[in-house]
């Protein structure tokens, strides 16, 4: 598939977070960091569209020897993220890239993955192909932290995850140029490329999800 490049994130940068407070409250950060508590282990992470870098700041902060390198295909929200790691930005890589097009190297033997509502800018067989890329540079048993919305089981929480979903997809059309209007099949995507998952934690009844996966 051809990439969405038309795709910019730049113009959110300043009013990402209140979007989100004013649509989801506290819920979006909460998802990011239902698993943080057991990352205190890792010692290089991959982060991959992170925005404004609200987790990352928490990474940081939670993990003192983490070093982070940060892709964006968005340099001010890049810069966001930087400006928002304070004193531990010399602990952080920023990498400006389309992720489509951006490949690791094989030598960066990453330990932590972190991919927080961002897989759902990308369509199915480009998530394919981004966890076959960066399968290769990670370490045994390396973690991949994915989350994001879906649609929920039921009658009732798939109509309105429908709704919610289709609501936002056009919203981020409109600001950024985004043309994908369809939630990837992530954990194909995962498994296709030796991942095997481990926890999931759900909220808003499902709207909402973290996960670990292990390579």
């Amino acid at each position: 598939m051809v990439p969405d490049t038309n795709a910019n994130f730049d113009r959110l940068a300043g009013a990402y977070r209140w979007m989100e407070w004013l649509s989801f409250g506290p819920l979006l950060q909460r998802c990011r960091c239902a698993f943080l508590g057991e990352l205190e282990t890792a010692r290089r992470a991959l982060v991959l569209g992170d925005g404004d870098g609200r987790f990352t700041a928490e990474l940081l902060r939670a993990n003192y020897a983490v070093r982070v390198d940060a892709v964006d295909a968005s340099p001010a929200m890049l810069r966001a993220l930087v400006e928002r790691a304070g004193a531990s930005a010399g602990r952080v890589r920023t990498i400006v890239a389309d992720i489509r097009l951006w490949r690791p190297e094989s030598a960066d033997a990453y330990d932590l993955v972190v991919s927080h509502f961002f897989l759902d800018c990308l369509a199915t067989e480009e998530v394919v192909a981004l966890a076959g890329s960066v399968r290769g540079s990670l370490t045994e048993g390396a973690r991949w932290v994915v989350s994001d919305f879906a649609v929920p089981e039921g009658w009732a929480g798939r109509l309105a995850g429908r709704v919610v979903v289709g609501f936002l997809y056009r919203a981020f059309g409109l600001l950024t140029g985004l043309r994908i209007r369809r939630l990837p099949d992530h954990a194909v995507a995962l498994r296709s490329a030796g991942f095997v998952l481990e926890e999931r934690k759900e909220m808003l009844f499902g709207l909402l999800f973290s996960e670990v996966w292990r390579a």
